[in-house]
């Protein structure tokens, strides 16, 4: 932002003089920095997507999704499995395109009040954005390792020759609460990532939005 500095001293040295030119040539600046920072924000979401595609097609050749696939049929849960999966990337896909929406439409704002709001917009958007990542993660990863617990259990009991195997209070209470644990961790571990990435991209944007209403009021 050190051209921005450097504008707004030059527009203090003279405000009778160059006031009306200095303010244009500062919204142009801020208009041509946002428009570049929700850029970004849509092209890693979309980085994002793709690298998740491309994760679960490399984990389905594996033996252990092979597993888990084979668990959750066994539980009849497929048809929820696959709803539920589609519905995700539906969710996901449609934030993508809000991004590019948006990116669309401050590319061509010419209006300071119009822009502000549009930035305002952004972030609500990116931040519902990452709660919902962060929600579906933390649902997902304890229902699917509450079952393979449950299953990895029960199975290991059959194994041992009890054919109606019931998991004791106390295993399953201690089970729930490392689930837990672990859920939290991961999920503030991605928190963390979301807020080094998204979070700078936001805290610039920011500060474009607070130069803006410096100029509109």
């Amino acid at each position: 932002m050190e051209e921005l500095d450097l504008l707004k001293k030059s527009w203090k040295k003279d405000e009778h003089t160059f006031d009306q030119v200095s303010e244009a040539e500062l919204y142009k600046m801020l208009h041509k920095k946002s428009s570049s920072i929700v850029k970004w924000i849509f092209i890693i979401s979309v980085l994002e997507f793709l690298f998740g595609i491309m994760l679960s097609a490399a984990l389905s050749f594996t033996k252990g999704d092979e597993n888990n696939l084979q668990m959750i049929k066994d539980w009849g849960l497929y048809d929820y499995y696959v709803t539920s999966t589609l519905l995700i990337y539906a969710i996901v896909f449609y934030f993508i395109y809000r991004f590019y929406s948006m990116y669309q439409k401050i590319s061509v704002i010419d209006n300071t009040k119009l822009l502000i709001t549009s930035i305002l917009k952004t972030r609500k958007v990116v931040k519902q954005y990452i709660a919902f990542n962060l929600t579906t993660f933390a649902i997902i990863f304890i229902i699917v390792g509450g079952f393979g617990f449950y299953y990895g259990y029960t199975e290991g009991a059959i194994s041992k020759g009890n054919l109606n195997p019931e998991m004791p209070l106390n295993v399953m209470l201690i089970a729930v609460l490392v689930l837990i644990v672990v859920t939290a961790i991961l999920t503030f571990v991605f928190w963390l990532i979301y807020k080094l990435i998204y979070g700078i991209l936001l805290k610039r944007l920011n500060k474009n939005y607070e130069e803006l209403r410096k100029i509109d009021f």
